[in-house]
């Protein structure tokens, strides 16, 4: 069996020296780089079996790089683990969210290393079926010559500080096991519930008399919550899709809803989806949390249990809302019954304050990188921001009577995502 490899990219010499030592103790070829450009260059004529990518490098930084690896199609499978002094969720989001299985500290552990190999199974398993033999000890632990020949070595003896790395080491590879088999079971429960909930509903047989176990019931309210919030869910869904088309012109609607591509793949998923999934934003809400990303994670891991393979373009489009406030303190609706001449601004705080990539939550992040890793790179998520001109609802007309109310009221439907499959 050939050794696995791995490449280390960093512009300093001493960490490099320093992880590769470490990759060498579980058998690993390594090789090493000293920017972010040559690492692409290597990657043109070898194939390693995970990378670790420094963070701030001179030229092309680690983000960089790491996205234009990911945007390769004969080097996105490699995965790529990332190391920084920097700390925080909105690092690790980032991070994830461009494709990285995880992130280090810049003071890298033995322990951590091998957590990781042993994750991207790059290691054997340490555990084994050949049973350990134990001697009995002939020694009387009483016996003062016998201490004295296991502190002079005539006899082996395990020090205390050996002793705590080896458990130490123990409990990393444990955990990371675990961790390892927990992400595993829940992708298949997920993959089972969505696989459940698509199918035609059917009437189970009443069983026989006789006791009943407590896991078959928890097992059996679990999948009925899972059927009612995805119906309630579609519910809501065509609500919204009834309301935007009684308000928009028929040439409005007519734009919005061109038909697909000639040549764009006709899946089942695309073919039960051919207008977007419009779901509101109430005012001042983040556009990709809370029941959004709930109801985003449902459609994603149906999407990955039918085997979809394509895009899902999420576009975010901020409604203009009549405020009161200013850029200081903030800003904040204005009451229904006022003017809408009397609006402080006219606007959406968070129009144009930060790009999509930017306002990926941590929680999203881990949500785009489990779809991306369970799927292997078919199903990907991309992120825009939409126009406001864009409007599923117009504007009513400026004029000296119209009250703050009826502006607002046009702002919250406008103010939206759009959900397409291509």
């Amino acid at each position: 069996m050939s050794a696995k490899r791995a490449l280390i990219v960093d512009d300093s010499k001493s960490a490099r020296l320093f992880l590769s030592r470490i990759l060498e103790r579980y058998e690993l070829d390594v090789d090493t780089t000293e920017n972010a450009e040559l690492a692409i260059d290597y990657l043109a004529h070898h194939r390693p079996d995970v990378i670790f990518m420094d963070h701030l490098m001179p030229g092309m930084d680690g983000f960089q790089a790491l996205q234009a690896i990911k945007n390769n199609p004969h080097t996105a499978t490699i995965p790529i683990m990332m190391y920084t002094s920097q700390e925080g969720e909105l690092y690790l989001g980032q991070a994830r969210a461009l494709g990285a299985v995880g992130v280090l500290p810049k003071q890298i552990k033995q322990a951590d290393v091998s957590k990781v190999l042993y994750q991207l199974h790059l290691v054997p398993d340490r555990r084994t079926t050949v049973q350990s033999s134990f001697r009995p000890l002939s020694v009387d632990p009483l016996d003062d010559t016998a201490s004295s020949q296991a502190t002079t070595g005539t006899h082996p003896a395990v020090t205390d500080a050996a002793l705590r790395v080896e458990l130490a080491e123990l409990r990393h590879t444990l955990i990371g096991h675990i961790d390892h088999q927990f992400e595993r079971l829940g992708a298949e429960l997920r993959s089972l519930v969505h696989d459940a909930v698509n199918r035609e509903p059917i009437v189970p047989p009443l069983p026989s008399p006789g006791p009943r176990s407590w896991g078959w019931t928890v097992a059996t309210l679990a999948l009925a919550a899972a059927v009612v919030s995805t119906a309630l869910w579609q519910h809501e869904v065509s609500v919204h899709r009834e309301a935007a088309a009684a308000a928009v012109p028929a040439q409005g609607a007519a734009a919005r809803t061109a038909p697909p591509r000639a040549d764009a793949p006709k899946t089942a998923a695309a073919a039960a989806h051919p207008e977007p999934i419009v779901e509101p934003v109430p005012f001042g809400e983040d556009p990709l949390g809370g029941v959004r990303l709930e109801r985003l994670s449902q459609l994603l891991y149906r999407l990955a249990a039918q085997k979809y393979s394509g895009v899902v373009d999420i576009k975010s489009f901020p409604g203009r809302f009549c405020l009161v406030g200013n850029a200081a303190d903030g800003y904040s609706l204005a009451p229904d019954e006022m003017l809408f001449t009397r609006c402080d601004a006219v606007g959406n705080p968070r129009e144009g304050t930060q790009l999509p990539a930017q306002r990926v939550s941590l929680p999203l992040a881990n949500l785009l990188g489990d779809i991306r890793h369970s799927t292997r790179g078919a199903l990907d998520v991309q992120l825009t921001a939409g126009d406001a001109a864009a409007t599923a609802v117009p504007y009513p007309q400026v004029g000296s009577d119209l009250t703050a109310g009826e502006w607002n009221r046009a702002g919250n439907s406008n103010n939206r995502i759009e959900i397409r499959l291509r």
